[in-house]
């Protein structure tokens, strides 16, 4: 039997194993979903939710043993991994509810008729999901699939398969045989599930595996929802709270190592502030020191493994060899280790502003004006997430004209309970979360009668 080992980024040595899915055992894997989502699929979405409501307290139960095994294979600090754990139990308890809720059948009444509204199972769903979260993005997935009535094919990046394991298989242990399967490898294993007979494929990551999972679904015209690459914006003008807006852009350049779809990745802040605004952000910089995410305080851990370390470090030596300043970080550091680095003098032209980073990078350019950091701001293929800060209502103005599903203003982009996880441009299709990305996962199906 061929295994795949998972490797603690921090130390390098081997975390646990898991059983490769042999490629040619996908299509199989995929009959047996579809045969037990029939009698899934039948039960009333509010009976599903029922069934799946334990696993949120069995993970709570669990969740410093999942806490640690989470950091020792991702990477991120322990305090960070334990969060991740208590929010999808947490999340968990609550939200199969919200989401039976969202799926359930509602009339819409006529002039003489009576039309049902029928969120209805796809079938089987492939879930394909990232590192960077990896408990929480196959619940992300998931759960909203499986209280739908479909049956899912899940398949965790093969840098994370234990705590994306260990997830199913608390879920496991509560729903029927065949709903929730796990498939473990890489690309073959990836190629084939997307090859297989499933209705909907699910997935989080670059742009360019979502295009070739694009191109590849085209033939059965499978249904996407598709979350891709981001290069998010941060827009600081005159006026606005340098302390807030420093201390935002240290934490979403930094956490999780820089390691998140909507990190601030470009720093647009203008000139008569450029100064006041760098100073306080070397400040909150430095509370983010590298270290044991393991040992109590780390604030940063290493990155998830050396390629990804490598890429970010060729962007900062191309940006600084081209112009730009390391006024903070940059430092080599032993194994999948980098400082929290930030540049200044970085322009347009840079790749550092241009392709999606992924790393612990605040890279900042001055702007005359408002009109300025929006041009810029919207020149990326990207559209995931940017964040505002102004004097009101100069700021809602300015984020009116922003081109990214998702806009904070003064603060980060989470929005009220119900908002969607949407992108635009080339940052994906379809979007999560809420009552609209619930449905994302259903068939939509109207039933017209006289009233």
């Amino acid at each position: 039997m061929t295994t795949l080992t998972s490797f603690n980024p921090a130390t390098g040595e081997p975390v646990g194993e898991v059983p490769v899915t042999p490629a040619a055992e996908i299509p199989a894997l995929v009959a047996r979903a579809r045969e037990a989502q029939r009698a899934w699929g039948a039960l009333p979405a509010q009976a599903r939710a029922d069934i799946i409501r334990p696993a949120g307290q069995a993970i709570l139960d669990r969740k410093d043993e999942l806490a640690h095994l989470l950091t020792t294979e991702q990477g991120k600090p322990l305090a960070d991994g334990l969060s991740e754990v208590t929010h999808c139990g947490e999340k968990l308890l609550t939200e199969v509810d919200e989401i039976a809720e969202a799926v359930a059948p509602r009339d819409l009444p006529g002039e003489g008729l009576v039309t049902t509204l029928r969120y209805d199972p796809l079938g089987v769903v492939a879930a394909i999901t990232p590192w960077n979260f990896p408990m929480l993005m196959p619940q992300w997935m998931a759960l909203p699939a499986l209280v739908a009535g479909n049956a899912v094919v899940l398949k965790p990046s093969e840098q994370t398969p234990l705590i994306a394991q260990a997830w199913a298989d608390i879920l496991n242990e509560l729903i029927p045989p065949g709903v929730l399967q796990t498939v473990h490898g890489a690309d073959d294993q990836g190629k084939a599930l997307v090859a297989s007979e499933v209705n909907l494929i699910a997935f989080t990551g670059s742009k360019a595996t979502g295009q070739k999972i694009m191109a590849a679904a085209a033939g059965g015209l499978k249904r996407l929802i598709l979350e891709l690459g981001s290069k998010d914006p941060l827009i600081v003008l005159e006026g606005a709270d340098l302390d807030a807006a420093a201390e935002f852009a240290a934490r979403n350049s930094f956490r999780n190592c820089g390691q998140v779809c909507v990190s601030t990745e470009r720093i647009y802040v203008q000139d008569t502030i450029a100064d006041a605004f760098t100073a306080r952000l070397i400040e909150a910089a430095k509370a983010y020191p590298a270290g044991d995410p393991l040992a109590e305080g780390t604030v940063l851990g290493p990155m998830v493994m050396r390629a990804q370390k490598d890429h970010v470090a060729r962007q900062v030596a191309d940006a600084v060899a081209r112009g730009a300043k390391l006024v903070h970080g940059g430092a080599d550091m032993p194994g999948n280790f980098m400082p929290a680095t930030v540049l200044t003098g970085v322009t347009q032209d840079m790749d550092i502003m241009r392709t999606e980073t992924f790393g612990p990078v605040a890279a900042v350019t001055t702007i005359r004006n408002a009109d300025e950091a929006v041009e810029l701001a919207n020149d990326s293929e990207y559209g995931l997430g940017a964040v505002v800060f102004a004097p009101e209502p100069l700021a809602r103005e300015v984020a009116s004209r922003i081109d990214a599903g998702m806009i904070g203003v003064n603060r980060g982009i989470h929005g009220a309970k119900g908002s969607p996880w949407a992108g635009s441009k080339h940052s994906g299709i379809g979007y999560h979360m809420g009552p609209d990305g619930h449905r994302q996962f259903c068939q939509v199906r109207t039933i017209t009668r006289n009233a």
